[in-house]
């Protein structure tokens, strides 16, 4: 017998115990884990999928393999995230988890170019299509889930919950490659040590399907009547909103992600440097995750946001700037601290928000496609336009600019959406 939770969203909610809010976040987690190794190894993968003739541009090659990993991520929102709405969340996140599986188990034991010529990159392209649609469709109903599980007053904290692991998942696969680079000297890692990243997250695919066929149900049958019913055009100022919204926070998510390859390429700085940012960011961006759920619980979804924002528009370009005077590990580590912060405070509100002006009934699909068309128009370019702007410009500040125009765009969508916490607008629990 499928177990369910039997309420509504305005209805009195039953509380999703903590074991089973870890199993939604260790299939997350995993996801972004796979999906994120994949640029930690690009030059390893250059080197192993295309022909040693090209190993000068290897890289090229596999970094706009990864990015191809993010043109299905959309089709994936749309898709798994409508499945989530016709047949159930739990359903749709088993699926994605699998297709997850699939992929990274491909990608770990596909032979190189060597041993199998043109079919090598052929299959490497395969299977990051089908990690980027894995991927896009984890999040609609995973997040859909989490907060229809939650208690009304504390879905901030659960999606914080969801939002912690995705930059754990972050931290997680910098000090894995860390690591492996420590370990191995590069000849082995560039022949095959690459593949044990990948290895250790197809490990635990068959755990993380056994605990997510454990988990219950949050849609039901009335759900899916209304969802079969429903148009997506009243829904269309949200959609608007929710992704310019999702744009920005994507924008100085990933603007300050390029942190490390800012620390290599302009600062000329070490690569073990440019890492120690990453896990740097990591680390205070899961634990800021969680403190920044429950703030928002209690004060709201838009004062978070807001004001984190204007505090990017006010430092990121200052900040740029100390960078490039001073270019010394504790400069750089404390500031990719304080913008990861910042990023952090931005993003996690803007999902829970966008999540909870969406009706039960088109969430999960809706959800999906908006995030996964955030992250791939956005999130998929703004390290390429980062660059570009530095290129053209010849200014080193010019990413600040960039992310700064970005966030009074989101500041303005921010302030239309309205507030969406029920602690703060009096929906009971």
């Amino acid at each position: 017998m499928v177990k369910t939770i039997t309420h509504d969203p305005d209805d009195i909610q039953a509380i999703l115990p903590l074991s089973q809010v870890a199993a939604v976040g260790v299939g997350n987690a995993l996801e972004f884990y796979d999906f994120l190794s994949f640029s930690f190894f690009a030059l390893q993968i250059g080197y192993t999928f295309f022909p040693a003739s090209t190993t000068q541009h290897g890289l090229l090659y596999a970094l706009a393999t990864f990015g191809v990993g993010f043109v299905t991520r959309p089709l994936g929102g749309l898709v798994l995230g409508a499945y989530g709405d016709r047949v159930g969340r739990k359903p749709a996140m088993i699926l994605s988890f699998a297709l997850m599986g699939v992929a990274i188990f491909g990608l770990a034991l596909t032979p190189g170019y060597a041993q199998i010529g043109i079919a090598a990159p052929i299959l490497l392209v395969l299977f990051r299509l089908i990690q980027g649609f894995a991927l896009g469709g984890e999040v609609g109903p995973s997040t859909a889930f989490l907060m229809e599980a939650a208690p009304a007053k504390h879905r901030g904290f659960y999606i914080g919950l969801q939002m912690a692991t995705q930059d754990l998942a972050v931290l997680v696969a910098g000090l894995v490659g860390f690591a492996l680079s420590l370990a191995m000297r590069p000849d082995v890692l560039d022949a095959w040590g690459w593949r044990v990243a990948f290895l250790l997250g197809a490990a635990i695919v068959p755990f993380g399907l056994a605990v997510r066929r454990n988990l219950p149900e949050t849609f039901h049958h009335r759900d899916r009547i209304a969802a079969v019913s429903t148009r997506a055009l009243p829904h269309a100022r949200v959609v608007v909103l929710g992704i310019l919204m999702l744009g920005a926070s994507t924008i100085a998510y990933y603007g300050i992600e390029y942190m490390n390859t800012y620390a290599q390429d302009t600062l000329h700085l070490s690569v073990k440097l440019a890492f120690g940012t990453t896990i740097v960011l990591g680390s205070v961006m899961v634990v800021t995750d969680v403190l920044c759920g429950i703030l928002t619980d209690r004060v709201g979804r838009r004062p978070v946001m807001i004001a984190a924002s204007v505090g990017v528009v006010m430092l990121i370009a200052p900040a740029f700037m100390v960078l490039n005077r001073f270019p010394q590990p504790g400069v750089i580590f404390a500031i990719t601290a304080l913008l990861g912060i910042l990023s952090a405070l931005i993003t996690g509100p803007a999902l829970i928000a966008v999540t909870e002006s969406l009706p039960r009934h088109v969430r999960s699909g809706l959800l999906g496609a908006l995030y996964a068309v955030a992250m791939s128009v956005f999130g998929g370019t703004t390290q390429f336009v980062a660059r570009g702007l530095i290129e053209l410009s010849h200014d080193p500040i010019a990413p600040a600019y960039y992310i700064t125009g970005a966030m009074v765009v989101g500041i303005v969508c921010m302030a239309l959406l309205g507030e969406t916490a029920p602690a703060r607008i009096g929906q009971r629990d």
